[in-house]
């Protein structure tokens, strides 16, 4: 979101999600259950492929 210059309020609305839940997704360490239309909301709000919104990383215990 900061790439795009866009505030949490500004995608909600785009997206049609509360900006308290805008913010809950951003911030999570953990992935949330996000549905196939939320995703595909998210992803053409801020131009980017779904890929582009995750990032893995490997828990300590992991290796």
């Amino acid at each position: 979101m900061a790439e795009r210059n866009i505030s949490n309020k500004e995608l909600a609305a785009l997206i049609g999600m509360h900006p308290t839940s805008v913010s809950r997704l951003k911030t999570r360490r953990t992935f949330p259950k996000i549905d196939e239309d939320t995703l595909s909301a998210l992803s053409k709000a801020l131009k980017c492929q779904p890929g582009d919104l995750m990032v893995y990383e490997e828990d300590e215990a992991d290796g």
